[in-house]
């Protein structure tokens, strides 16, 4: 896995078509931007950097041919930091991809500060904190985007014949009678035969689900024990939360649900 492709400008995120992935990450102002590749979710060290070459107006690419779903990976973007002019590059901090389908874990804050600038200082965010936080922030994750649908087809119900079922993943199937244990607060559990048979039977066409997108709980409510039990602090639109897998953790077995 050492060649590296131009790639292409989109889809923007990690792309795997069966022979390698395509990178492409967009910034207006970045001077430089590093792909990082790293073999465990807490490692403070990349196993492989590559200095993305190619970008397309605003967007930065690259395809590296072998590379395999499951790859953790995370950016670091040079650039200005000038807080005051809304400019906050740091190559310290390793980046999320915002486009990532999976994510290993959250952040981790005895390993490290995610902050790019200097908690308590008399500058506030106009000193910039150098110190490297790799081993404390989540890496993205490459995926097989293959899914078999099989007969699956959408149900195309009128909305005039609608009736939408908003939802947490968790809260609705965490006590559900006759759901086994092990599939409780899960999304194989809200998939159940029990649980969809109650909703059809109240008339449900459809349910809308409260975030489902990977969160990070602030700090302070992280130090009293508490959690962000409705997940709006987004941490990556695009990346399911892993607490509601039943393996708990991105890719994990779905249980069985009979």
């Amino acid at each position: 896995m050492q060649t590296v492709w131009p790639g292409r400008p989109s889809p923007l995120g990690a792309t795997w078509d069966g022979s390698g992935v395509n990178f492409a990450l967009y910034s207006e102002n970045a001077e430089a931007v590093e792909l990082c590749f790293f073999d465990a979710p807490g490692a403070a060290q990349a196993s492989r950097v590559i200095r993305l070459a190619q970008r397309t107006r605003n967007t930065w690419h690259a395809y590296i041919p072998g590379c395999p779903p499951g790859q953790l990976y995370g950016y670091r973007v040079y650039g200005r930091y000038d807080p005051w002019v809304g400019l906050r590059f740091n190559p310290s901090k390793l980046l999320i991809d915002p486009y990532a389908k999976a994510l290993s874990g959250a952040v981790d804050w005895t390993k490290g500060a995610p902050f790019g600038y200097q908690l308590g200082h008399p500058d506030t965010d106009l000193a910039r904190d150098d110190s490297d936080d790799a081993a404390a922030v989540p890496k993205s994750i490459v995926i097989d985007p293959i899914f078999d649908w099989s007969d699956d087809r959408p149900p195309r119900i009128p909305l005039q014949r609608s009736v939408i079922y908003e939802l947490h993943v968790k809260g609705f199937t965490a006590q559900f009678p006759r759901l086994a244990a092990k599939l409780r607060g899960t999304y194989a559990g809200l998939a159940a035969p029990p649980v969809i048979d109650y909703l059809k039977q109240l008339g449900i066409t459809a349910v809308e689900l409260l975030p489902i997108h990977a969160c990070q709980p602030g700090k302070t409510i992280l130090d009293r024990g508490l959690t962000n039990y409705w997940g709006y602090n987004t941490l990556g639109y695009f990346a399911p939360d892993s607490r509601y897998s039943t393996g708990g953790k991105p890719g994990g077995e779905v249980a069985d649900v009979a």
